[in-house]
């Protein structure tokens, strides 16, 4: 596994369904805790095995994995995230929020648009906290298309928070977005930054039958 020569803060698995970013992943992050590191170890994916390969019950807060010292593990849940997400958003509008206007943002924060940014949100304050304890963070992460709009998602929002000063979005109401701003910033720069974030791709080895063409390959390029 070369990319734990020098690896970096985070590290990400992606890849299709079934081959194997669950296993690789947690077997890195248990490589790394064995050498001394505070390793977290983060699945973004539903359906994931996690707790059945570990032996622990996936939580929304990290869970000390038994046996490996140093290693934490944590399941982003879109439910528990977005009522988390909604609740900071209302609570974020003040005692002066009359009961109809919460109202009106509990309904705004209620479709699949929120609870996406919610699951993010959660994801980037995992790339933003520049404080963490954690000295690698490794990502199990859902199958390909999923992660590559989790991956895609802090440069489309910053984009959107950077563009947009006023009416409400599934974000919430724009006045009190600008609680999220920083953190998605800080994110996208993690992610951009190639001495700190790394993708590594899972796939299984195929076979690949040639077929005998009926004229040289030649004939095709006059």
């Amino acid at each position: 596994m070369h990319w734990l020569d020098q690896p970096q803060r985070f590290l990400f698995f992606t890849g299709k369904g079934g081959v194997g970013k669950t296993s690789l992943s947690a077997a890195s992050a248990i490589a790394l805790a064995d050498a001394g590191k505070r390793v977290l170890l983060v699945s973004t994916d539903a359906a994931s095995n996690l707790d059945e390969m570990l032996g622990i019950t996936l939580q929304n807060v990290p869970v000390l994995v038994p046996g490996v010292p140093g290693l934490a593990c944590i399941n982003i849940d879109p439910d528990v995230a977005t009522l988390a997400y909604r609740q900071r958003v209302i609570d974020h509008m003040g005692a002066a929020a009359s009961a109809a206007e919460k109202a009106a943002v509990t309904e705004q924060l209620s479709g699949a648009c929120t609870t996406e940014i919610a699951s993010f949100d959660e994801f980037s304050c995992l790339l933003a906290d520049a404080q963490s304890s954690y000295d690698h963070i490794v990502f199990d992460t859902a199958p390909s298309g999923h992660t590559l709009r989790l991956l895609s998602l802090p440069k489309a929002w910053s984009g959107f928070l950077a563009n947009n000063d006023q009416g409400a979005s599934c974000l919430g109401p724009h006045s009190g977005l600008k609680m999220q701003e920083a953190r998605f910033n800080q994110a996208l720069a993690a992610l951009s930054d190639p001495t700190r974030t790394a993708v590594i791709l899972v796939a299984r080895p195929e076979p690949v039958r040639c077929r005998k063409l009926p004229v040289p390959v030649r004939n095709y390029w006059r």
